[in-house]
């Protein structure tokens, strides 16, 4: 209809429409037209948007980080490829040896796309810049763009650079798996590391377990280390195709170090031992699709989130059950996460490009929480699983590895063995520093309060020999004929510069999760930090007299039984049966007595 003349009104002959000109006799205002004329722009506007669309977005290119867009690389000059073969080097660093290029995209994000013949030029000069820095690629997907009908469409490549291991030195990322008692999380693991699907009757699981009691009864007590591996070209390396572990090191450019943690809740505090000793980069949420959200499932998912490690779930056993049930159990995992205590944002992964984008989110936003589903008897969706495990990127940024490792040595001392022909061999994780074969540190402290000098003997990283550990790694150590009585859970090996502290009183800024009645001066908890584990008493709460569920406060601790090796900053987790709370240590306060006590020499020290 054209705004500059009036109709009579469809309805009422002879009447003119109230929009046109009501109630000044079918003349035509200054008001009347402009109303008009914007509504006939807006329908232009409208018309011209489904005509043409604007051009698509990323956000901007980061100066740091392993993520490079590309336009093109059709034709680079000599001078021009070294300089892009130096780029991916440095990308490859900030990734810990893994890039990803988005190839015709400009540095602004714009999505601009390139055509099928410059598209393979542009691939074909980055395989030789791959080449030439000791790296593969991998198309990880590609999408058209379009942005109007009459333009023809073109693509845009992601790509994963991935660099081909040396000396050892591969990508490791550890994988907390928490779930509750019989959801299937051995199973899964057993399927991923061994490459062979399950029978239906756990027969995957029984290579995981470590004492026969977790046999007869199929039910995981203590904490249990597997590996997966993935070579420079996104092939998954594990068990079927290797016969030892030290096989999968050596093809292997990434590593998944699994934790398979304990389900049932009379092994709790074994699972919160792992999770704040072992400082898991990711954790594994498996739930089982036929009993739903039961048991400790919720209990684990709030540890996961009260220490702040991301979380991915995974739904098992969809074989089980019928299409119906697993919507269903979905829809409640999906409310559980969208709650106001969780405030997550669920994304299910159904499709390979799925998996691409929820591994690059989940570790740019702390709100997405990917969701797949899997069958360890049917193998459905574990392709998609170790697609996203394969592209799932490190936490940590190359410069805060480095400042960790200028730092004094730091290892945690998790587990204590006796090897035949070998001696007395220590398991834990390197927090700060590096670590070589020969060194001397100090170990303690004792029940006396001391320190005690030993010597490294051999290290060995996933079953494998290694001479150099660093900051963030895990391993094992031989300290030859050392008195294994004098060694517990709970110690740290240190640097002798670095000239530790004790303490058996502390404070920590908590906040009380959950008390049935009230927290206050005189309770006794269980307090974790880090790999201690140890019960201690309230002495005072800061300003107040006792804590309800949800208080915050400043509690003074004092552990019970002997002083502990803190550092301030630490996450702290407390129990006291169905009590939980959680914090950080503020303040230590340093026995008056260890210091004459440090860096006494051991009669075995060599």
């Amino acid at each position: 209809m054209d705004v500059r003349s009036s109709e009579p009104c469809p309805l009422h002959p002879g009447q003119r429409t109230p929009g046109c000109g009501s109630g000044t006799g079918g003349r035509i205002t200054k008001k009347t037209r402009s109303r008009k004329g914007k509504r006939g722009r807006r329908r232009k506007s409208k018309k011209s948007r489904c005509n043409k669309s604007s051009p698509p977005y990323l956000p901007p290119e980061a100066e740091e980080g392993n993520i490079e867009y590309k336009l093109k690389l059709v034709s680079p000059t000599p001078q021009r490829f070294e300089h892009l073969a130096t780029q991916l080097k440095w990308r490859l660093q900030e990734g810990g040896g893994e890039a990803v290029y988005q190839i015709g995209v400009e540095d602004n994000g714009m999505l601009v796309g390139l055509s099928q013949d410059d598209m393979k030029a542009s691939l074909h000069t980055l395989q030789r810049m791959a080449e030439k820095v000791g790296a593969d690629i991998t198309v990880l997907r590609e999408r058209e763009v379009e942005y109007d009908l009459d333009r023809t469409s073109r693509k845009i490549t992601e790509v994963l650079v991935r660099k081909v291991p040396d000396d050892q030195q591969f990508l490791d990322l550890r994988v907390a798996v928490l779930g509750n008692v019989d959801s299937g999380k051995s199973t899964l693991l057993g399927v991923l590391t061994q490459g062979e699907l399950d029978n239906g009757r756990g027969r995957a699981r029984l290579n995981l377990f470590r004492h026969l009691h977790e046999i007869q009864t199929g039910r995981t007590s203590s904490i249990s280390f597997e590996i997966l591996g993935f070579n420079s070209k996104g092939e998954v390396v594990n068990y079927s195709d290797s016969r030892t572990a030290e096989e999968i090191c050596e093809n292997s450019s990434k590593m998944i170090t699994f934790m398979d943690l304990a389900g049932h809740h009379k092994y709790l505090k074994t699972t919160i031992f792992g999770l704040l000793s072992y400082c898991p980069d990711f954790a594994m949420l498996v739930v089982s699709a036929n009993t739903g959200i039961a048991g400790t499932t919720r209990e684990h998912l709030g540890l996961a989130l009260a220490l702040k490690v991301p979380i991915f779930l995974v739904l098992s056993k969809v074989d089980l059950c019928s299409r119906a049930t697993v919507e269903r159990t979905l829809r409640q995992l999906q409310r559980v996460l969208k709650q106001p205590g969780c405030n997550k944002v669920p994304f299910l992964v159904s499709r390979p490009d799925d998996a691409v984008t929820a591994a690059q989110q989940f570790t740019q936003s702390t709100s997405i929480t990917p969701i797949l589903l899997v069958s360890s008897v049917g193998g459905e969706g574990l392709q998609l699983l170790q697609q996203f495990l394969n592209i799932l990127p490190p936490l940590s940024s190359s410069q805060e590895q480095e400042e960790l490792m200028e730092q004094p040595t730091e290892f945690q001392v998790d587990e204590i063995f006796s090897v035949p022909d070998v001696g007395t061999v220590v398991g834990g994780t390197l927090y700060s520093g590096v670590c070589r074969e020969g060194e001397r540190l100090l170990v303690g402290p004792t029940d006396a309060g001391g320190f005690l000098r030993l010597r490294v003997g051999s290290i060995q990283r996933n079953r494998s020999g290694c001479r150099l550990l660093r900051a963030g790694q895990a391993a094992t150590l031989a300290l030859g004929n050392f008195d294994r009585s004098l060694l517990r859970k709970g110690m740290v090996m240190v640097s002798p510069r670095m000239n530790p502290t004790i303490c058996c009183q502390f404070e920590a800024s908590i906040v009380l999760l959950f008390h049935a009645k009230t927290f206050r001066r005189g309770s006794q908890v269980t307090v974790h930090v880090g790999n201690v584990r140890q019960t201690a008493t309230v002495l005072c709460l800061q300003g107040k007299e006792a804590l309800r569920t949800g208080e915050r406060a400043v509690v003074r601790f004092r552990f019970l039984k002997h002083a502990e090796y803190l550092r301030l900053g630490a996450k702290l987790l407390f129990r006291e049966g169905v009590a939980k709370g959680i914090g950080h240590v503020t303040r230590l306060l340093p026995n008056s007595n260890n210091q004459d006590q440090n860096q006494r020499p051991h009669r075995h020290d060599h």
